[in-house]
């Protein structure tokens, strides 16, 4: 009861209220752009994290003639609005996840899934660790190279506990993997358009390639409506099938980081658990099965991408752009080798076994 009259008191006040429209005004602006052929490739997220870096300017320029505890109460706000929205949001978009459709499909694709989800992951963090990037950013660049972007960042974030005092640190992490994995999966989802003509695959396979190779959706369904709607559907099935894995991965990379990080003395540790990946396993269920729900899932859905839209542009409102220059390169340079071998494999897979 006091954790929840605590969150109460904090949600009302002018700063909270203040970042919520303007995170709103952002979220919807992103999904208006991205309905865009210029911006579709971006996809919403992408779009409003970059509006909420941008609002920094303004913002900063107000925070300048009003004090630095108004300054704070800002951050704040915008800092409790990612970290609470994006697990709302996450367990929405469980509701975009028909499992009849993939089921239909056979065991063989979400086996694939799962293989290529775990071996992304694993190259992606070794690669990142020998280029000197940092365990926390070093994991979360994996996760969403390995399984779907910018919404795969901000699951596994909220699986992993940052020690205090290094909060700020963790959400400078988050933008910088979500701004790499969004750059990577871009310039890939081109070159795979672009060298469709020589690939020597069917629409389907080519489908599955892009589906199993590139990180947001938004990427995959470009690169397999390009296959026409053979292509989109197997991208499609490809990627949803990938984004099953996600919460999965945030309970195993959970405990793996509590492990990872547990201190001399500690006792035993509790195995982390991440209730909101239970809700978006929850959410998926019921949108597939209940009737009831399944008439209301496009609305589910549109609300979800609002929401995670709220706290992605809160997220951009709080970035560190010094820590991203400084610290950010090695991650892209690590996703980008990742994603050669990424795309080599979902090729060799999607030719041989579709």
């Amino acid at each position: 009861m006091t954790r929840i009259k605590t969150f109460l008191k904090a949600i009302c006040t002018t700063d909270m209220l203040l970042v919520a429209l303007v995170t709103c005004a952002a979220s919807v602006v992103g999904s208006l752009l991205a309905g865009l052929p210029a911006f579709s490739l971006f996809g919403a997220l992408i779009i409003a994290l970059i509006i909420g870096m941008l609002l920094q300017i303004p913002m900063r320029a107000w925070f300048a003639g009003s004090g630095a505890r108004h300054a704070q109460g800002i951050g704040g706000a915008a800092g409790l609005i990612a970290n609470k929205l994006l697990r709302l949001g996450i367990i929405l978009l469980g509701f975009k996840l028909n499992l009849d459709v993939l089921f239909a499909t056979g065991v063989k694709t979400i086996v694939i899934a799962a293989i290529i989800v775990t071996l992304t992951i694993t190259v992606t963090y070794v690669i990142a660790r020998k280029l000197g990037v940092d365990e926390h950013l070093a994991i979360l660049t994996a996760g969403g190279t390995g399984i779907c972007g910018a919404a795969a960042v901000m699951g596994l974030s909220g699986s992993i506990t940052m020690p205090k005092g290094e909060e700020q640190r963790g959400r400078d992490d988050e933008v910088m993997a979500v701004a790499t994995v969004a750059i990577m999966g871009t310039v890939f989802a081109l070159a795979q358009i672009a060298l469709r003509p020589v690939l020597g695959l069917t629409n389907a396979q080519f489908g599955t390639m892009g589906g199993a190779s590139l990180h947001e959706i938004a990427h995959a369904v470009a690169v397999g409506g390009s296959a026409g709607n053979t292509g989109m559907n197997a991208a499609i099935i490809m990627k949803l099938s990938r984004v099953l894995m996600l919460a999965p991965a945030a309970l195993i990379i959970g405990a793996w980081w509590a492990r990872r990080h547990a201190q001399p003395g500690d006792g035993p540790r509790k195995v982390p658990i991440p209730w909101f990946m239970l809700g978006f396993l929850i959410a998926s269920v019921a949108g597939t099965y209940l009737p009831f729900v399944a008439q209301f899932t496009d609305v589910l859905v549109k609300a979800a991408y609002l929401v995670l839209g709220m706290a992605m542009a809160a997220l951009g409102m709080n970035v560190d752009f010094k820590a991203i220059a400084s610290r950010g390169r090695m991650a892209v340079l690590a996703s980008f080798l990742a994603s050669i071998l990424l795309t080599g494999g979902a090729f060799f897979a999607a030719k041989l076994l579709f």
